[in-house]
């Protein structure tokens, strides 16, 4: 059954959302998770189909249930969130294939570098009242200079996930 979304702006709906991270640390035998809690966005549909939006992570926000981790990680050894408050995803255009799934081209800003960022969704649900979007991916951090690596206990990458539900915004 192929779902229809309508063309317009969406909101994103922060209370019905999650970004999340995780990393392999301790030379891979820990994984540090932790979550976003500041998280805004929204995206408009055209009638093709095509979308393109900016989702908006406050960095100062990430939590590990780890105090004193999530301060270090806020510092300037990693996200920088004193100069950096804001991490960035803008996608410049998605569409859904065949299959269902959304093809993402977007640009991810983190500590102010921006890289391309290609990422595969999945529409989760899509009702009258709005849509969710489901997918995971990998970051390598030192692309955006987040290269702080005591001992080399953290090598590999970042995967990041997120489900994202939006609502149809006010006109």
């Amino acid at each position: 059954m192929t779902v229809t979304v309508e063309t317009g702006l969406w909101q994103l709906d922060p209370s019905a959302s999650t970004v999340a991270v995780r990393h392999k640390s301790v030379w891979g035998l820990v994984t540090v998770r932790g979550t976003f809690t500041g998280v805004t966005g929204r995206g408009e549909v055209a009638a093709g189909g095509s979308a393109t939006g900016t989702l908006v992570i406050d960095a100062a926000t990430l939590d590990t249930k780890n105090k004193k981790r999530d301060e270090h990680l806020r510092s300037a050894d990693f996200f920088d969130a004193a100069h950096h408050p804001e991490i960035t995803f803008e996608v410049r255009d998605a569409r859904r294939d065949a299959d269902g799934t959304v093809r993402v081209d977007g640009r991810l800003t983190v500590r102010g570098v921006t890289r391309p960022q290609e990422i595969t969704a999945r529409l989760a649900s899509a009702d009258a009242d709005g849509l969710t979007l489901e997918t995971e991916f990998t970051v390598t951090r030192e692309e955006f200079g987040v290269a702080f690596n005591q001992m080399r206990m953290m090598g590999g990458p970042t995967t990041v996930t997120a489900a994202l539900r939006f609502t149809r915004a006010a006109a």
